[in-house]
């Protein structure tokens, strides 16, 4: 493997080669070049300190420098966190939210923080709803009345002070300093604000954040800098959470909103909480699965799926063989299914998740599973299938030297959020109310229906399918992992878990194999292009609908072995890297 090394870091980048779709459908000529000096293709990284996995290098080497420090796993995460809100803005955010899953060596327990973004309070049911009864996609996807609560500097403050050992102030620097000082604009950034030019022009302020004086986009090699965020970021560094809660920041969000009819108060600033909930957890052939509980939905349907999973010899069927892509298409259609009527906030709708995660249930799922036929998905259950999320969501995962892990996933929702930057503040505000059904049983984004469950209320979380997992081996963090990807990052996790435990591939070879995606409607299996054109044609044979895909999320993973941290940064987006601390 081909290494650049920087003091005691290993920084690893992954290349998009044969294992999955073409690089040309993710990287340009001049990216594969610029990065190809990183990594080799199929070996993990590994180091023995600590690693920190995410979707920018730089964020990642932030991480990996506040372990060498001598911080701990929430310590690296938090500076993570408000570094990728720099330097991965379509994704990396403090005006979104999130969910991160935190185990502590010291006591062995693993706990979940919700930071997902809440409803303002002048939300109601019938919110985005004409006058005809339409629903108004514009008001519920875009603009001003589109955001919600945000969530992430309450999350990972919280964190900090719960888990940490560093002062906010020495976390954040890092952060501070690439807003300030600017980094250099590259390939990934660049091309996700030149597909977006009319919705980032559309408000004054993204305009002069995202692009040049005259208008143009700032080119792949230019200095990128964001002097307004590197002030917010300096004040949540000395004031803590009140200072976008309650202070200067949080004024400057309002006044935003009551100059362009937006929901959101000071007093719903005020009122924002975030919440330490139960994880999620089952078991699969010996491992302990821990993940995040609702409004999360991905936790709960990890486990289910794995419980089904585990009536089949998935290793004897082989790696995406057509035996093994039917069950797990069958296995994931039932899921989806219950997603779309059983998932909620737990704080507004009884989620029945001892019954979704029992073998008990899964056994009665596999019965209905036959491996020769296909059952269509409007035989399997009624229901209004998932809201869509975006995919340009981000996870980042970090282990330290004394065995804490953290898993983290947050977002914006769709690829920059609103397209609105908080005038003064110079961050941009998330659209998270378009998780939220607008009126239950009508199509709205991208096709897809809403149930009741995920009715909008004052306060309340939207679904989501953000999976932030942990993998226990003998009650110690084995495998870290998650992903963006919209309603695939579900889909994507499990196949991840299948990948290392079923098929005992490593790290980095689980992270490129080839990806599919079934979520109960639209009835058809979606398929990266590398799936064996003799499966394809097997499953055709079945009776399953393909429909060739695009690549399918972007895992962040890192698994402890042999005394090791093999890290694995998913090649599916450029710009990605893993950055391990051997001390």
């Amino acid at each position: 493997m081909m290494h650049l090394r920087k003091g005691s870091y290993t920084v690893c980048l992954s290349l998009l080669l044969a294992t999955t779709n073409t690089a040309a459908e993710v990287l340009s000529k001049s990216t594969f070049h610029s990065i190809i000096r990183y990594d080799s293709i199929h070996r993990p990284a590994h180091a023995t300190d600590g690693m920190v996995v995410s979707q920018r290098h730089s964020a990642s080497q932030v991480g990996a420098d506040i372990l060498r420090q001598g911080g701990n796993a929430v310590d690296a995460a938090v500076a993570v966190g408000f570094a990728l809100a720099v330097v991965l803005p379509r994704a990396g955010n403090i005006g979104g939210g999130g969910f991160m899953m935190i185990h502590l060596a010291e006591t062995g327990k693993t706990i979940s923080i919700d930071y997902r973004e809440t409803a303002p309070s002048a939300a109601h049911t019938d919110v985005y709803l004409s006058s005809n009864g339409d629903v108004d996609d514009s008001a519920h996807r875009q603009g001003h009345s589109s955001v919600a609560v945000p969530g992430t500097v309450a999350g990972l403050t919280l964190a900090l002070e719960k888990y940490g050992t560093m002062p906010l102030a020495t976390v954040m620097a890092p952060a501070i300093a690439l807003a300030r000082d600017g980094f250099v604009m590259d390939y990934d950034t660049a091309s996700a604000i030149a597909t977006r030019v009319e919705m980032l022009q559309r408000q004054a302020y993204a305009k002069k954040t995202f692009f040049n004086p005259d208008g143009s986009v700032i080119p792949q090699g230019q200095l990128f800098k964001q002097a307004e965020l590197a002030d917010s970021l300096s004040l949540i560094a000395r004031e803590g959470q009140s200072a976008f809660y309650q202070g200067e920041i949080a004024k400057k969000i309002v006044a935003e909103m009551q100059r362009n009819n937006g929901l959101i108060t000071l007093e719903d600033l005020r009122a924002y909480r975030p919440v330490q909930r139960e994880p999620v957890r089952g078991t699969y052939r010996g491992y302990d699965i821990v993940s995040m509980p609702p409004p999360s939905s991905g936790g709960a349907h990890v486990i289910q799926m794995l419980n089904v999973l585990e009536q089949f010899p998935i290793s004897e069927m082989g790696s995406n063989s057509a035996d093994y892509l039917h069950v797990l298409a069958a296995t994931m259609k039932r899921a989806y299914a219950d997603r779309s009527k059983h998932l909620g906030d737990p704080d507004f709708y009884s989620v029945p998740i001892s019954w979704l995660t029992s073998k008990q249930y899964a056994k009665q799922l596999a019965s209905q599973i036959h491996p020769q036929k296909v059952m269509s998905s409007a035989d399997i259950a009624p229901g209004e299938p998932a809201p869509y999320e975006s995919v340009d969501t981000t996870h980042f995962s970090v282990m330290d030297k004394h065995g804490n892990a953290v898993s983290n996933t947050y977002t914006l929702n769709f690829s920059f959020g609103s397209g609105i930057v908080v005038p003064g503040a110079g961050f941009l505000l998330n659209n998270e109310m378009a998780d939220f059904s607008a009126k239950a049983g009508v199509a709205y984004a991208f096709g897809l229906l809403g149930g009741t469950a995920n009715s909008i209320e004052p306060g309340k979380r939207p679904l989501s399918a953000m999976t932030p997992t942990i993998v226990l081996k003998e009650g110690k963090p084995w495998l870290v992992t998650g992903s963006p990807g919209g309603s695939r990052i579900i889909s994507t996790v499990l196949q991840q878990i299948i990948n290392v435990i079923d098929h005992k591939m490593n790290v980095a070879s689980a992270t490129h194999a080839a990806r599919v995606h079934h979520q109960w409607f639209p009835d058809e299996i979606e398929f990266e292009a590398a799936v064996n054109p003799d499966a394809q044609q097997r499953l055709r044979e079945l009776g399953y609908s393909l429909k060739p895909s695009g690549t399918m999320g972007s895992l962040q993973s890192i698994m402890w072995h042999d005394g090791a941290y093999y890290g694995s940064s998913d090649p599916r987006r450029p710009g990605a890297g893993v950055a391990g601390v051997n001390q």
